[in-house]
This record gives structure tokens, sequence and C-alpha cells, in this order.
């Protein structure tokens, strides 16, 4: 479960940084200027998409269990680590408007919707099926999230100005493709 937990987080809040998700959350911060309720909401989307992202992955390997399904797992890993140096963009028509539901709905709903095939929720997918512990891995993926959202809602611009992304995103792609070829060795039986 220790191992859920921390893999999981660490994948995530490295996979967050410059992800969609973080812009969204620089976007909120500035629109609505009231970080608790963006904070609390991105936590329940969180909550709600990543449990349902670990269990399906969780399940799936609880049915498809075999050498081939690790392999594909593997792969996926490694396309995410391949994916996550491909920097992503807030298009204007995927930012959401100032509304009359608050920040925190705004931001529940938002975050929800934009998270979805995400490669964060991909990410814990991929995890949920490989360590077949939804909680643990939804737990570690919800506080990755956080500990790449938070920051970005409080300090935001100045954030992004600091943080080389590039060489983040190298990082976690090292990462994401170094657990999948873990992950192809184990299958293989090497270790």
């Amino acid at each position: 479960m220790f191992e859920a937990l921390t893999t999981s987080t660490a994948i995530v809040a490295l996979a967050e940084i410059g992800d969609k998700t973080q812009l969204l959350a620089i976007i909120l911060a500035t629109r609505f200027k009231r970080p608790l309720p963006i904070v609390l909401g991105i936590l329940a989307a969180t909550l709600a998409n990543h449990f349902l992202a670990a269990l399906l992955g969780a399940t799936a390997a609880a049915y498809l269990d075999g050498q081939w399904f690790r392999f594909a797992v593997a792969i996926g890993f490694v396309a995410m680590g391949l994916w996550t140096l491909v920097p992503d963009k807030m298009d204007e028509d995927e930012a959401p408007k100032q509304t009359r539901y608050g920040a925190f709905l705004t931001t529940l709903v938002a975050f929800f919707i934009v998270e979805m095939g995400d490669k964060t929720q991909i990410a814990t997918i991929a995890l949920g099926a490989r360590f077949n512990d939804a909680l643990a891995v939804t737990a570690g993926t919800t506080i990755g999230m956080m500990l790449a959202n938070v920051p970005a809602v409080f300090f935001g611009n100045e954030l992004i100005k600091r943080v080389p992304l590039d060489v983040v995103r190298m990082i976690a792609a090292a990462l994401l493709v170094a657990t999948g070829v873990w992950l192809f060795v184990q299958t293989l039986g090497i270790f």
C-alpha cells in the first residue's frame, strides 16, 4: 500500500506540472481570487475522478490479469512518459467563464471535465492496474494533484516564471518511462 501511495503521488505530482489542469487552476485563481474554494473544488473533483479511474484500473487488472495485460500496462507507462514531453496549453474555449455558481462549483465541474482523458487520469488508471489498490492509488494521485495545483492557485503566475517546466516535464517523462521499463522487466521475469 505504501508503494502504491508514494509512487502514485510522485508520478502525478510531476506529470501535473505544466498540465492543462494546472493552467486551469491558475486561470481560476486569477478570475475568482478566492483560493480556498478553488482548492476544495480541485480536491473534490480529483477525488471523484481519480477514484473512478483507479477503480477502473484495479478492476481491469483483476479480470485481465496475465502477462499480456502487464505488458500493456508497461507500454502505457512508457507512452504516458512520452506524452508528458508534449506541453499542454489551455484553449480559450476550454477555460471556464465567470459564472454565477461561484468558485467551488465552477472549479469542481471544470476540473472533473478537463481531467477526463488527461494524462494524469490515464496514469491513475494504469497505477490502479499496476497496484490493484484503488484507495491507495486515489490517495496518492490526489496528493500529487494537490502538491502541483495548490501552489499554482496561490502563486500561479510567479511559479510559472521561476520553474523550468521543460526540466520538470523531462523528469516526469523519465519517471514514467522508467516505471514502464521496470514493469516490462518484471513481467519478463528478468529480476
